[in-house]
């Protein structure tokens, strides 16, 4: 007896997908090859810097002057239209790398910008210039995120000289490879746990009495947070909590209009990881991306204007924007 199916005889289903793959067959074998992409992908209004890269090791905490070439953060392409208008805002980490792009597009929106950073001065007065080459004021405050009494601090300093708190970016960030777990010694762990969660920790903690309706929180995640990364085992541990963080605290803190999100960059070139990887590594940077390069701080930085402007993202809470150079990223 001929079995039969919903579609009918089975032996006839069967023929007809053999019919399909044939003219798909013939399809494909009639197509010309493709060229393989040349280079790496450039999608934005200027051309950006592409592996291989000048092969070089930075001493931490790493200064952006020193890098080379210098990471494109200004975006000239991108206009201002108020907004972040008369809002303030403190960025972590904001002297250098997406901080300092961070800076610059708030302050074209509109914002004042503290920028907390660690010991980095000259980078820190550059981003300063730029702010107010923007139109906005722009506070210094060096210190040392791990500090919870340093953090209130800084909270309270932006708020004497700006009289309020609009938005707080958690982006300061320690980053030193280990080969494997036996290489990942007490005091390194330590020192990234404590610079990656505990600073984000007491830098929200101590911006919330501040924070009002409208007001937002932006946390730099990590794709090494979604994949993991195996010569970054803390740095990846602590990127997935950030993560966590990001989600639960948008959950407690929703009814009181308080918005907190996170970005998660694929490589970005900044200091963080020339300071961290061996210089022949350095060279090759993002070549593993979609996109074959790593991205610029002013391809990373419209983000964060997007998830804090009430007018972008109002309805927009607990989320991870991964913004990675293709599907998964590619440290």
């Amino acid at each position: 007896m001929m079995a039969t199916g919903k579609d009918g005889d089975v032996e006839q289903v069967a023929a007809q997908q053999r019919k399909i793959q044939q003219e798909t067959d013939r399809r494909d074998a009639s197509k010309p090859a493709e060229p393989e992409q040349e280079g790496a992908v450039q999608a934005g209004e200027r051309k950006q810097p592409e592996p291989p890269l000048p092969q070089q090791h930075l001493v931490k905490p790493g200064l952006e002057s020193d890098l080379k070439p210098r990471p494109q953060f200004e975006a000239p392409g991108y206009k201002g239209s108020g907004k972040l208008a008369d809002m303030a805002a403190i960025i972590t980490g904001g002297d250098s790398g997406i901080g300092r792009a961070v800076a610059v597009l708030f302050a074209r929106e509109g914002a004042d910008v503290a920028i907390v950073y660690l010991n980095e001065h000259s980078d820190a007065e550059e981003t300063r210039q730029h702010v107010e080459r923007e139109g906005r004021r722009c506070l210094l405050i060096p210190g040392d995120v791990k500090d919870a009494a340093f953090c209130r601090d800084a909270v309270e300093r932006t708020v004497r000289e700006f009289g309020k708190l609009d938005v707080l970016v958690n982006n300061a960030a320690f980053q030193e490879h280990a080969d494997g777990l036996a290489d990942l010694t007490e005091e390194h762990f330590d020192q990234t746990l404590r610079t990656n969660v505990y600073g984000y920790f007491h830098m929200a903690k101590a911006a919330l009495p501040h924070l009002n309706n409208g007001a937002s929180i932006i946390n730099t995640g990590s794709e090494t947070g979604l994949f993991g990364s195996a010569k970054l085992l803390d740095y990846s541990a602590t990127k997935g909590a950030i993560h966590a963080f990001t989600k639960a605290l948008a959950s407690n803190l929703v009814s009181r209009g308080i918005r907190v999100n996170a970005v998660a960059p694929g490589p970005v070139w900044t200091p963080l990881n020339p300071a961290d990887r061996p210089a022949d590594e350095v060279a090759q940077f993002g070549a593993s991306t979609d996109m074959k390069r790593p991205a610029q701080p002013e391809e990373i930085s419209p983000a964060y204007v997007f998830l804090a402007s009430p007018v972008c993202s109002s309805f927009i809470t607990g989320v991870v924007l991964p913004v990675m150079g293709g599907v998964t990223g590619g440290q």
